[in-house]
């Protein structure tokens, strides 16, 4: 069949071919046999490159009033799914007179795939009333849906379900159920479905470990990471991974990786993005240099993860120069890539490179900017003083790629206008602003306020930081405190202190960082009385 197929992939063949299988009136024998070989037919189609020329099969069908059993049904349904054609698929089942769940399954997974949760939840409702009854498969795919949709009353229902008529557990819809309470914020209802495991798969441990490291727990982590006995790459990279988003714990991730290795594991993609990425927020480019050598002796420095994660860790190091090497060296570069080199190139002083790349960006490539990208761009603008460029760039996010600014974006704007005196402009700008103004905007106005002495100004903007953030913000007193000195202002820089002892506000001891070998190290000083 395999043979007929390769030679004869076209529409008149297969019709030619299927009409030979029409059964003689009244002769089950012949329906059959008939049914068999269409199956067989329409199976060769699914095994081959081409199963779009199987499709005539359907028609035919049809056409001619060959009356489908449930074999070639399901065959004609899966061939229609490797097709991509969900609404022929969905015909031949709403067609079955008793769908099977194999059917159900195999529309499920289609949906799923081609992200048509509706449709996904009716078929399950659907399948639910009809005479089958639903598997391991069937469940797991609605753990999958209610991770999608966040539905963690969703993972509920299914867990009673499965606890009321299920008496054995397979490690796919177990990890399935942990993964899912995981992934909607039920860490607790995660554990306790692991806890009741006679036996703790990997999979299990690994997702309830993200979980941990998703909210900081890293105790809990270390404990399940701990009494696994078979370790696998996935679960270091998760620990790695969990320990490399934090300052505090960078270096631990460090120390994993190390680990890992010395027991014979070998690092991914997955693994080197997330040391690199330790090694971005502790500045320790010693090290990072080091897996860039190890990345390129794997044949994998330029791939568009490992590539951007180290753009990234040489920028934030202050080597723009050796982010853009491999920036122009990566043959595919993709959002983040472009918004690590314009942000590296902002933040360390060369705002007019971090602009031209920007535009660049936006001319020649198809990627397209997201919120952090701009947020790099009316950053670089800011530094630059180029008041009219970043107004046009904040307004293009909503006109040319329909994204809502969030107050980030906003505080930029006040910043850009407020530094170049534009303060009243500034000030009703804010006004503007669809929603209620965070402390982040009304402190941008501040800051400006005071660079240009503006007491007006800085009182209003201090007060609706005081609103929004009685005691966060130790730096909006002082700033109201020292615009009001310069304009020398002295019983209301009294009455701003008195302020802060009785709100109880302090401020923090200075602190500067110092690069060492093994990272950054930060010096305080306390504030004299």
């Amino acid at each position: 069949m395999m043979n007929y197929v390769s030679k004869n992939l076209n529409p008149i063949n297969i019709i030619s071919r299927a009409s030979s299988f029409v059964p003689r009136r009244n002769n089950p024998s012949d329906t059959l046999r008939s049914s068999t070989a269409i199956a067989s037919l329409i199976q060769s189609f699914i095994d081959s490159s081409s199963p779009s020329q199987g499709q005539a099969i359907h028609s035919h069908i049809l056409k001619s009033g060959i009356r489908s059993n449930t074999n070639v049904s399901i065959k004609l349904l899966i061939l229609h799914l490797k097709c991509g054609s969900l609404f022929y698929a969905r015909q031949v089942l709403d067609q079955m007179p008793n769908p099977t769940l194999s059917a159900f399954n195999f529309m499920i997974a289609g949906y799923f795939k081609g992200g048509y949760t509706d449709e996904i939840l009716y078929l399950v409702r659907k399948l639910a009333i009809s005479n089958e009854k639903p598997d391991s498969f069937t469940l797991s795919m609605v753990l999958k849906l209610s991770v999608a949709l966040f539905l963690p009353d969703l993972a509920k229902q299914v867990h009673l379900f499965i606890i009321k008529l299920l008496c054995e557990l397979d490690d796919v819809l177990l990890a399935a159920l942990v993964d899912s309470y995981v992934k909607n914020g039920k860490l607790g209802y995660a554990r306790s479905v692991f806890d009741a495991m006679p036996e703790k798969n990997v999979v299990c441990s690994t997702a309830l470990i993200y979980g941990y490291m998703n909210q900081m727990s890293f105790g809990n982590a270390e404990e399940i990471f701990e009494n696994i006995e078979e370790k696998d790459v996935v679960v270091f990279n998760a620990m790695i991974e969990g320990y490399s988003k934090t300052t505090k714990t960078a270096l631990r991730s460090l120390e994993v990786y190390k680990d890992m290795q010395s027991l014979g594991f070998q690092p991914n993609i997955s693994t080197f993005v997330s040391v690199i990425g330790a090694c971005s927020l502790l500045s320790i480019l010693e090290f990072g240099q080091q897996l860039h050598s190890q990345l390129i002796k794997m044949s994998i420095y330029l791939h568009v993860k490992s590539g951007s994660a180290l753009i990234d860790m040489y920028a934030k190091c202050g080597r723009t120069e050796d982010a853009r090497k491999i920036f122009d060296q990566m043959p595919e570069k993709n959002v983040f890539s472009w918004t690590s080199m314009i942000d590296g190139y902002g933040k360390n002083g060369n705002p007019h490179e971090a602009l031209a790349l920007f535009y660049e960006m936006k001319k020649y490539t198809n990627v397209k900017p997201n919120h952090a990208t701009f947020l790099g761009a009316l950053s670089a603008c800011g530094h630059a003083g180029l008041v009219l460029e970043g107004q046009d760039i904040f307004n293009s996010m909503e006109r040319d790629y329909s994204l809502k600014p969030r107050m980030e974006h906003y505080a930029c704007v006040v910043y850009l206008l407020g530094r170049m005196g534009s303060l009243q402009e500034a000030y009703n700008f804010i006004k503007r602003i669809p929603e209620k103004p965070n402390s982040d905007v009304w402190a941008a106005l501040l800051a400006s306020s005071r660079l240009h002495g503006d007491v007006k100004l800085a009182d209003i903007a201090a007060n609706e930081v005081f609103k929004l953030s009685r005691d966060g913000r130790p730096g909006a007193y002082l700033a109201l405190s020292n615009t009001l000195a310069a304009a020398g202002k002295w019983e209301d820089v009294c009455e701003v202190r008195e302020l802060m002892r009785e709100r109880g506000v302090s401020k923090h001891a200075g602190c500067s960082w110092v690069g060492r070998d093994k990272g950054l190290c930060d010096f305080h000083e306390a504030e004299k009385e």
